[in-house]
């Protein structure tokens, strides 16, 4: 065997490859061979380290060394540095962003201490493309119990036992739907896997499936037994090549291994899994439009009962889970119930996947306990809100899901809790927003693309929810009249309660969500016409207050249709004829002068606008 005196993870998910991670990983391979020290420094290209924000990212073990925004011309003096001389490169390692301390291993930056890994606990350690790494990580052994020592019953009743919940946002209970369907007797039963992940802003099953594409089977395999299945699908959406390509990798490599195919491990048991490509639709995240598609038939939702355990895929009974809760089966199934219920609450258990983004410091990847509270993963793992801007709201669930304001911030990360909120926990999409957005733009913004993604089959959502956008552009553009928010409260009843599938059903929760908590900022747009948060460009005006000006020049600088005039150390003034209200002057300047105030298109601008605006 082997040995290096280092070993460097380089992050090969979509975003750091993306920033250049290959270019990087060519270049210190290179440098290495030019320094002769490629026997003694490994070097691998891991899937998604999960810092996202950082990258591109390279850890070096085994002191954990952890750099981050990496570029090609880093290289030749961090092998000079680190690997010759054996002194870390400080510059190029985490800084917190409030603090600027810098943070030289990843086990003590907070982004990574106060996770804890399941689901994950392979990322950024192993070449998803090579199954003897995963195995040398206790790879395919839960398989190979469940398999050879287990019979489908009690293979179900450990998975029933642990409380694991569908990841996939639904939250149903994964051994309940195991059970019903390994009860029903068939000729031919499906294991599917939703990889679809149509949220905006998710990318939770995506990283999973590039950067540990064997847990995925691993956890099928299991899911087969104990359903009495031999033929699986994995539903991929198109626009993730690099997750269809090391997937299919890792299945060619299991049937090499005789992980897959006829008379596994000796057993008896025969399993075929392969890759169905969509078309992108985010109603084929529904789980009866998805097996229309793989069907090849159009992408719509049919109505249940028959439920798909009944009556699936081509009339047989089917299981369908997605990415992540078939991350959690080979643990569960290797340390027992008892042990994944160690963490969580009584009714969510375990881990929970998300994708953290938007307006905070830490974007990225994070698993952390079911019952965290909010607050603590947008402040102590998230870092905060950049530049000291003000939190407003996280939108949970993605455009099926709400906006939860700061006076709910310790509300527990759990399915029962967060229902009570508005939102959904979903599949594990977390959008930060902070002062600088409008709710009544977001919730737009939410509705245009669940309007634009319905399948038209029923017309509560078809027509409901274009209904909705339009009365959300009036009033974002201006139009806004009184009864809107009323009526909005309405249509938004009427569509939950009589749309056909998820997709409407709960299409109005980020509407209902703003207007139950940000119902002020609603009646500002409607009343007043004034966008206070600046977005809404037919209902603001920017203006400079003299007395604050200090005459920078900064605003200057960054107007793009030079609209700002005045003399040095002198207050500015902006010409609203010539002003397209692009915000770079008031997001640039440092003295909070740059005002925003409700839409005087042709008037000029009132004497006591400075007051009426605070």
């Amino acid at each position: 065997m082997e040995k290096y005196r280092a070993n460097v993870m380089i992050c090969g998910g979509t975003g750091c490859i993306a920033g250049g991670g290959l270019k990087i990983k060519d270049a210190l391979s290179s440098e290495l061979r030019n320094r002769r020290l490629e026997n003694e420094i490994n070097v691998v290209l891991t899937g998604c380290n999960g810092f996202c924000s950082q990258g591109p990212i390279m850890t070096v073990y085994p002191d954990g060394i952890f750099y981050e925004k990496l570029t090609v011309n880093d290289i030749p003096f961090l092998v000079e540095e680190h690997f010759l001389k054996g002194r870390p490169v400080e510059r190029l390692m985490y800084k917190e962003p409030e603090k600027k301390i810098t943070v030289p291993a990843m086990k003590d930056i907070p982004f990574f201490n106060l996770q804890v890994l399941r689901a994950l606990r392979n990322k950024g350690l192993i070449d998803a493309e090579k199954i003897e790494e995963y195995i040398a990580r206790d790879g395919y052994q839960a398989a190979a119990s469940a398999l050879i020592e287990m019979t489908p019953a009690e293979i179900v009743n450990v998975v029933k036992a642990s409380g694991l919940r569908g990841r996939g946002g639904a939250g149903f209970l994964t051994g309940l739907k195991w059970e019903l369907c390994s009860n029903v007797h068939a000729d031919q039963k499906f294991i599917l896997c939703n990889g679809d992940e149509g949220d905006p802003g998710a990318f939770m099953d995506r990283s999973i499936m590039e950067a540990d594409p064997h847990v995925v089977l691993e956890g099928m395999i299991i899911g087969a037994k104990a359903i009495g299945a031999n033929k699986g699908y994995i539903y991929v959406r198109a626009e993730y090549p690099l997750a269809v390509r090391r997937l299919q990798i890792a299945i060619d490599q299991a049937k090499e291994y005789g992980l897959l195919g006829e008379d596994i491990l000796g057993t008896g048991f025969n399993l075929d899994i392969e890759i169905y490509q969509g078309a992108g639709a985010f109603v084929c995240g529904e789980e009866t439009a998805l097996m229309r598609s793989i069907e090849g038939k159009r992408g719509m939702p049919i109505p249940r009962p028959p439920f798909p355990v009944y009556k699936g895929l081509w009339g047989k009974p089917s299981v369908l889970n997605n990415v992540e809760t078939y991350a959690n089966i080979p643990p569960i199934i290797l340390h027992g119930a008892e042990w994944f219920r160690g963490l969580g609450t009584e009714k969510s258990t375990g881990t929970k996947v998300f994708a953290l983004t938007g307006a905070i410091n830490n974007i990225g990847l994070i698993e952390v306990p079911m019952g965290i509270p909010l607050r603590t993963i947008i402040y102590d793992i998230g870092g905060g809100m950049p530049k000291g801007r003000k939190f407003k709201a996280v939108q949970l669930g993605g455009p099926s899901g709400g906006c939860i304001p700061e006076g709910l911030l310790d509300t527990p990360v759990t399915y029962e809790d967060i229902v009570q909120t508005g939102a959904i926990v979903g599949s594990g999409g977390m959008v930060v927003m902070d002062d600088l957005n409008c709710m009544v733009s977001v919730a737009k913004f939410f509705l245009e693309f669940t309007a634009d993604e319905s399948c038209g089959k029923c017309p509560p959502c078809r027509i409901g929810t274009k209904v909705m956008l339009e009365i959300l552009t009036d009033i974002t553009e201006g139009r806004g009249k009184q009864g809107d928010i009323e009526l909005l409260e309405d249509l938004a009843q009427d569509i939950i309660n009589t749309s056909l599938c998820g997709l409407g059903q709960t299409a109005p929760n980020p509407v209902l969500t703003t207007i139950k908590y940000f119902r002020d900022e609603y009646e500002s747009h409607i009343k007043d016409n004034w966008c206070k948060a600046g977005v809404c460009r037919n209902l603001i005006t920017f203006y400079i207050d003299e007395k604050a000006c200090k005459g920078c020049g900064a605003c200057v600088r960054v107007c793009p249709q030079k609209a700002i005039t005045g003399e040095k150390k002198k207050p500015h003034y902006i010409n609203q004829e010539m002003c397209i209200k692009c915000r770079s002057c008031y997001e640039t300047c440092k003295f909070d002068s740059v005002k925003i105030g409700p839409c005087y298109v042709h008037e000029e601008l009132p004497v006591n606008l400075a007051v009426s605006s605070e």
